[in-house]
């Protein structure tokens, strides 16, 4: 008996994915649910578990193909007749074209360590490396030694998809450096003059993003807050709290609450345009960007609005795990109505962030720095104080936000985080 393992459907809207790694070889044994291959998508990346127990047979679609749902794209038997990866299947197009997403959520596989770029081999005779014509034809176009490239293919064979991550992910030769330097490692870099070509995830980004900016029209303002009172009370409490409650006591959750509140009193920043009308969402599904090594993504904390202070710290850090071990589904990067990012976790004061459709507006968390501060105490008196800043940046829609009604929400937002009262565990 053999099992037929297909390209599975990851989604209503989905109607064809990208076979980005196989976890296996034709000859190795699977258990059932066991992950088998690594598949890419519009909306998200996900590992692909095995139907069945056995021997992974054939592989009939080869990475870095992409093909409609319910292809069949391996066989799991008994092991009898095991056969090598079959040539690389054409990319099938999807019947009916998908839905727009918001923003980008695909992400890439984790590329494999980057190797030294070196000279390439002008004939399969000059080494023992397994590789089609067409791979060494683009290895001679790269300049890539095919020796130097980890073959991911059946028997070690080097494919069009191990050559291209190579040249994605290569770093160069390091040059002999004075023993004073030699504890430094060298910091990645292409072979200048190399035409790269961009990785799927960058494709679907610059289309989004160029989607955006051409859908909405994009006005940002700019909000100094006090965060002294929160990094104390946090300061204070993050380790009883991790004790407690299992996860971490980070800054994100107070950033959500405070945009919740301000939501609630101004719905219209958490609405949708919907041709000439308005839709007001009934609750707040809060896109929280993620950076990964490999890209971004931003799942969404659905109904975020009826959780307390630890459900959102909770499902803030959920979120963040499932996203970097790539174990999210389509229905967790889909219908953000308000979305949060936080360029300040790389040091920057500020961002200016382009809108994640169809959201009317995105915030922006700058990095939270101690700075002097003209203190009024209650008889007026002024003095300079070191307190903790953070920048707040809010992006909205200028077709039905106004200048005005984006300040207001922003005080709002200002007043919860300056004067937080909440319980936090």
């Amino acid at each position: 008996m053999s099992t037929d393992v297909v390209m599975p459907q990851m989604g209503e809207s989905i109607f064809e994915g990208t076979i980005t790694k196989w976890l296996k070889k034709p000859g190795d044994k699977v258990q059932r649910d066991e992950p088998l291959f690594e598949i890419s998508t519009d909306k998200v990346d996900a590992e692909i578990p095995a139907p069945a127990s056995g021997v992974l047979q054939e592989i009939k679609v080869s990475e870095g193909n992409t093909v409609q749902v319910n292809t069949v794209v391996g066989v799991i038997g008994d092991g009898s007749g095991v056969s090598a990866s079959a040539p690389a299947k054409a990319a099938a197009p999807a019947s009916t074209p998908a839905a727009p997403v918001p923003v980008p959520v695909r992400t890439e596989a984790p590329a494999p360590p980057p190797a030294p770029a070196a000279r390439v081999l002008e004939n399969e005779e000059d080494s023992d490396v397994r590789s089609s014509p067409l791979v060494r034809k683009l290895a001679r176009e790269h300049n890539v030694d095919l020796a130097r490239v980890s073959g991911t293919g059946t028997g070690g064979r080097v494919t069009k998809q191990d050559v291209l991550d190579f040249v994605e992910h290569r770093t160069s030769v390091p040059v002999a450096a004075p023993a004073s330097r030699q504890a430094s490692a060298p910091a990645p870099a292409v072979i200048p003059g190399d035409l790269v070509p961009m990785s799927q995830m960058r494709k679907i980004i610059a289309q989004r993003m160029i989607e955006s900016r051409r859908t909405s029209a994009h006005v940002h303002c700019m909000f100094e807050v006090d965060m002294t009172r929160i990094v104390n009370l946090r300061n204070k409490l993050k380790n009883g709290f991790e004790q407690r409650y299992g996860t971490r006591l980070t800054f994100m959750p107070f950033f959500v609450r405070a945009a919740i509140i301000a939501l609630q009193q101004y719905p219209i920043v958490n609405s949708s345009l919907e041709g000439d009308s308005v839709r007001y969402h009934k609750h707040v599904n809060a896109g929280i960007a993620v950076a990964l090594d490999w890209g971004l993504i931003v799942p969404v904390l659905k109904n975020a609005d009826e959780l307390n202070f630890l459900g959102l710290q909770r499902g803030i850090t959920d979120l963040g795990e499932r996203a970097r071990s790539k174990k999210l589904m389509p229905a967790d990067v889909e219908g953000t109505t308000f979305t949060i990012t936080n360029p300040g976790q790389f040091g920057a004061v500020f961002g200016l962030p382009i809108i994640n459709q169809p959201n009317v507006a995105i915030m922006g968390v700058g990095g939270i720095t101690k700075q002097p501060m003209v203190i009024t105490d209650k008889d007026g008196g002024d003095s300079i104080a070191i307190h903790s800043v953070v920048h707040l940046t809010l992006g909205y829609d200028h077709r039905i936000i106004d200048g005005a009604m984006a300040d207001q929400f922003m005080v709002v937002v200002k007043k919860a985080l300056e004067n937080w009262s909440e319980e936090v565990g």
